[in-house]
This record gives structure tokens, sequence and C-alpha cells, in this order.
């Protein structure tokens, strides 16, 4: 059995920070740049936005600064067809700042988020109807590590209430070191992907946060509650485990540019492939396609390969998927997002 059904159709709703960006060139260094790119970036938002690419209904719950770089990143989300209505300003706190370093072994990230607008949510996010009407709830283990009311949130979420609905609740583990206390993330992370619905997390996270030595396997044994977990391997693939067995898919070769957002747009194309018909293979290999669009890309968001090709796609055979898979994806046009 391929298929997994979700609860009474709704939007996805992602709750969690997004600040703005600053950014050399990509061969540039902040050291020596005279000017720096300004975008935003967050987890959560990319998830819905890629959502939102993908024609599913998306919103994003969250807080920003009552300030110009709030503006910015509500209308930047905005932009990208996300309901932000339900997003907060904050009159009294600044909206969260990032800034990118490139480095010879990758991106290294330096956060400004302490007493960041997004740092004073707490569970009260999770009242009113759009939550409560939604077919998934969509959190990371970044929220959790911002404050402690961001963890009571969190937690929360992952709690069902006496008597009532809860939605689906999908957590990717999303592992930022630099958010965590030293010797604090692995036990909160485990309980709370432990917890979810739909539990998202890479083999290197798993081995950094619970093991060196764990194969994909074993992170099933560590997690076993979720009712579908996933777990990404990097280039090589992911395997989706559940009740009734798992299913393997391999990602599409992709020559990565930078590899931030790639997670959080495997994690949107994994959520829409299983909004649209719960097959779970299918889903894994959308997650594959939108994962290298942002790998693509120096931003934490590229443009999808058209609807035509995506439908293509997610129809071939195992074996033509193979035959894909290591000859890879040709670039996307620059039309921008393509949607299903």
């Amino acid at each position: 059995m391929n298929q997994l059904r979700l609860p009474a159709p709704g939007p996805v709703v992602c709750i969690g920070e997004t600040m703005a960006a600053l950014a050399p060139a990509p061969d540039g260094s902040l050291e020596t740049a005279e000017s720096l790119r300004l975008s935003v970036a967050g987890a959560e938002s990319n998830v819905a936005m890629y959502l939102a690419d993908l024609d599913v209904p998306a919103s994003w719950r969250s807080a920003v600064g009552d300030d110009a770089l709030g503006r910015r990143v509500l209308a930047a989300v905005g932009a990208a067809g996300v309901d932000v209505s339900g997003v907060h300003r904050d009159p009294e706190r600044p909206t969260g700042l990032m800034v990118k370093e490139p480095a010879g072994s990758g991106t290294r990230v330096h956060y400004y988020r302490g007493g960041s607008a997004a740092s004073a949510m707490g569970p009260d996010v999770l009242d009113g109807d759009t939550v409560r009407s939604a077919a998934v709830v969509h959190l990371t283990g970044v929220t959790a590590a911002l404050s402690p009311s961001c963890r009571s949130l969190v937690t929360r979420a992952l709690t069902p209430p006496p008597g009532g609905r809860r939605p689906t609740v999908s957590f990717d583990v999303n592992h930022r070191a630099a958010l965590w206390r030293p010797g604090t993330a692995a036990q909160v992370l485990h309980d709370l992907a432990n917890r979810a619905d739909i539990t998202f997390v890479g083999l290197d996270e798993a081995q950094d946060l619970w093991g060196a030595d764990l194969a994909t396997d074993d992170v099933r044994k560590l997690l076993p509650h979720p009712r579908l977990l996933v777990v990404k391997d990097g280039g090589r693939g992911a395997t989706a485990f559940s009740e009734d067995g798992s299913w393997t898919v391999r990602a599409l070769r992709t020559e990565v540019v930078e590899a931030v957002g790639a997670g959080d747009a495997f994690a949107a194309g994994f959520l829409a492939g299983l909004l649209r018909d719960g097959d779970v293979p299918r889903a894994l290999r959308l997650g594959h396609i939108t994962a290298g669009s942002a790998l693509a890309v120096t931003a934490d968001r590229g443009p999808l390969p058209d609807a035509a090709t995506i439908r293509r796609l997610l129809a071939m055979t195992p074996g033509e998927w193979e035959v894909l898979a290591a000859e890879g994806l040709p670039p996307a046009g620059p039309g921008g997002h393509g949607t299903t």
C-alpha cells in the first residue's frame, strides 16, 4: 500500500520566524564587500512559498517587527501567493536578521535574532480558525530553539487537544546548532520529532544529534511514532517509513550552487504530493524535484519545472525515474516558478 490519507482538506499553515538576510556576492567576502544583497530567509516561509508554487493553499503565521525589514519580509512572502494576514507586527521588537558568509566549504550563517519579534511568539499563535481548519500545520526545530515561549508553541501544537480535532502536524528537525545551548538540542528535538504525525530529518542531522553510526533504518527505531517518517540522505535519496512499510526514492543528480533551503523545498514538495493523492513514492519524487530547484540557485527558492514537466516526471515508471536520477534535470527556464 503506497497511500496515506490526511484529514479533511484545508490549507497548510506554516509557523516560524522569517528574517531579513544579507549576503555578499557568491564569490565575495563579508570583510571586503562594499555592498550586500538583501533578501528574506526562513525555513517555514520557504515551505509556504514552495507550497503556493505547487498550487497548495498556504498560510504563514509569525511575527515581524513593525519596521522596514518586517515590511520587506511580509511583502516578499505575500507576493509568492502565501496568506500572511495572520502575521503579527510587533511595535517593540525588531525583525530578525541573518548574514550569509560564503566560504570555501559552503555558506556560513550568522544569526541576529535574540529578542526578535518572532522569538516572543507563544502558544496563542495556534488560536483561531486558520490553524484549527488546517489540513497540516508545519513546524521546525528552529522555532523550538528560539525561546521558551516558542518551544511551548511547538509543544502545544504536538499535543492532541482533549476531545478536539488536531490538524496533522508536520515537523522538520532542521537542527541549527548555533541556536542551541550546548548539550540541549538532542533530547528536545528527539522528543518533538517523535510526537509529530509527519517528521522530516536528514540522516546527517540524525547522526550529529543521536549517534554517528546511525543508518536510515536505525532512525526509524529511534522515532517509531510518526505516521510518516522521512529520512533524507543528501544527494543519494530519501526513505519514507510508515506502518505499512517503507519506500526509497533516489534523488535527482543536481549541480549544487548552494544547499541552503533545499530541505525546506523537499518538505514542501513532499507535503504537496501527499495532499494531492496520498501516494508516498510520488510525494518523495515531488520532494526531490522541488529540492533541486533550491539547490540550483543562491537564493533559498528557485524556479520549478513547468506543470507539464512535473506531471510527466511523476508519471514515470520506477525504471525511468532511475535513469533520470542519474542524468539529472535540465535547468528550469527563466519564466518564474512552475505550478501543478
